[in-house]
């Protein structure tokens, strides 16, 4: 079987339990967590953020699945993650891992792993709506 269980780009709000339903296993002590939200604000930004908007390469969902499956490889760990795209507004989900293993520190190392690589790799773009009305587009990741 397949060390991850949910690799989705997603226009729907991401379920947290669902994510942590799909790691759920028995035969595994540990399970962590990653949420990544919409902030109010960017270090780059005048003024307040208001929303990100995301659009996603076509293949990016195979490439999330790569990126689990990679960040698992030569462990025990059991991986979840989506990545939502559309517009979000301030508090939203933009990103949901979750990990099981037999122990805290694969988990923990797999998670930080996976979310790591998806900011350098998964093809996934954002544009930062300000307060102001300015828009910017950002680089690959969220």
């Amino acid at each position: 079987m397949s060390a991850v269980r949910i690799a989705a780009i997603s226009a729907a709000p991401l379920d947290v339990a669902a994510h942590l339903a799909a790691v759920d296993d028995p035969a595994h002590g540990a399970a962590t967590s990653f949420i990544g939200r919409v902030r109010d604000n960017d270090p780059d930004a005048a003024g307040d953020v208001v929303a990100l908007e995301y659009t996603a390469h076509p293949d990016a969902e195979r490439i999330l699945a790569e990126l689990a499956e990679r960040a698992a490889a030569g462990t025990d760990a059991i991986v979840a993650v989506s990545h939502r795209i559309g517009r979000l507004g301030v508090g939203d989900a933009a990103v949901v891992i979750a990990v099981a293993s037999g122990h805290r520190d694969e988990a923990f190392t797999v998670c930080r792993t996976v979310i790591e690589d998806i900011k350098r790799e998964l093809p996934v773009w954002k544009r930062q709506h300000e307060a102001d009305g300015a828009a910017v587009w950002k680089g690959l990741g969220g």
